[in-house]
């Protein structure tokens, strides 16, 4: 199977498209969930700040991942946003292939730590940061948001 994966407008269809099915799927997961709202805007995934990834199958949406900075500038720290597979196409390859490109855009933005969090209804998630050279840390940095029964996890680059 091949992919084609780059950086692609945060306000683009397919990223829209990416997004939209990122968070139907942490609905029926966890239920609808108004406490994180505000916390994420679209101009957080735009360079400087950010970037936005997509995967292609033969032109049709695979994936995507965005980076965003947070903390205090100085410290050049990121986070993962809205990892996603299409279902048909996990264990394909392509989240590991989508995480490389993210962690490239990441380093050219000048980030040198990144961060993410996952939840407990997604242990396939917890297992692939696992094997993929993330750390499990307790605490995202000051002034960073996240959830407080995230499962946070961390990579220097």
């Amino acid at each position: 199977m091949h992919f084609e994966i780059g950086a692609e407008a945060v306000d683009s269809p397919g990223a829209q498209s990416i997004i939209n099915a990122a968070q139907d799927e942490l609905d029926r997961r966890y239920g609808l969930d108004d406490t994180d709202q505000g916390h994420l805007h679209d101009e957080d995934m735009v360079p400087p700040r950010g970037a936005f990834i997509v995967a292609r199958c033969e032109g049709h949406l695979a994936g995507g991942v965005a980076v965003r900075s947070i903390g205090l500038k100085e410290h050049h720290y990121g986070e993962i946003k809205r990892l996603w597979v299409r279902p048909d196409l996990r264990r394909s390859g392509v989240a590991a292939l989508m995480m490389g490109a993210i962690e490239d855009t990441s380093r050219q933005l000048g980030l040198v730590q990144l961060y993410l969090e996952t939840g407990s209804l997604q242990p396939e998630a917890h297992a692939f940061y696992l094997k993929t050279g993330w750390q499990r840390v307790d605490a995202f940095p000051d002034g960073a948001w996240s959830y407080p029964q995230g499962l946070k996890f961390t990579k220097v680059l």
